[in-house]
């Protein structure tokens, strides 16, 4: 992974299991890991089904990622409206106002 903390758990983690030690309990050890990534490695060790497991994990928090992401753009939204409002109104003054102020020293 790209991140430093997960990279050397995950080190540990393959470490751990390699010499003997279940996947769940060393997961718990580095303690960075949700609980419920945690509880559900061990429902899938026990029942023989870690690959179903990890796969609900993962489909989990890809879906977790992808609401966050999907609120953080509709938050984003007005905010860029408000802006690009500026922009286009500030366009607009700047064109018009020499014409407004020819017409001032015309007449």
């Amino acid at each position: 992974t790209g991140n430093a903390v997960y990279r050397d758990a995950i080190d540990r983690i393959k470490n751990d299991v390699s010499s003997g030690t279940q996947l769940q309990a060393s997961m718990r050890q580095q303690d960075i890991f949700p609980v419920m990534a945690v509880q559900l490695t061990a429902i899938g060790e026990e029942s023989g089904n870690l690959d179903e497991m990890l796969t609900k994990v993962a489909e989990h928090y890809e879906a977790v990622v992808d609401d966050m992401v999907d609120n953080l753009t509709a938050l984003m939204e007005p905010m860029i409206m408000a802006v690009l409002g500026v922009l286009v109104g500030g366009l607009i003054i700047a064109m018009y106002l020499p014409i407004f102020q020819m017409g001032q020293v015309v007449g």
